[in-house]
């Protein structure tokens, strides 16, 4: 059953919160900018994240240096999975992040 809007756009939102959260407590030097349901992540080096939701596909959308991956909510097991690949959000994004900026960061819950 797919997402309603209302409710793709709470777990978009959610789930931007909980990323700024996680940079933010970091002792990294970041920059985040959340503008019209992109967030933008800047690491120091200059490398980006961006999150996006995609509202006619009920997709969040992830840009990296090492690509542009898409997120379907698994209501089962309430975690943005990969339609690709069907790694969820917070596992990408640990290896991800890693990469990019070489911090550990715990996306659990993601």
């Amino acid at each position: 059953m797919s997402l309603s809007e209302a409710r793709f756009h709470d777990l978009v939102d959610a789930t931007q919160q909980t990323l700024e959260d996680i940079f933010d407590d970091s002792d990294l030097d970041i920059d985040m900018e959340n503008s019209a349901g992109v967030l933008t992540v800047k690491f120091e080096n200059g490398s980006q994240l961006i999150f996006s939701r995609q509202e006619p596909l009920r997709q969040l959308w992830l840009a990296a240096v090492s690509g542009g991956f898409h997120f379907d909510y698994d209501e089962d097991s309430q975690r943005w999975m990969c339609d690709k690949s069907d790694e969820q959000l917070g596992e990408m994004l640990e290896r991800i992040v890693q990469q990019q900026a070489g911090a550990e960061f715990d996306f659990e819950g993601l």
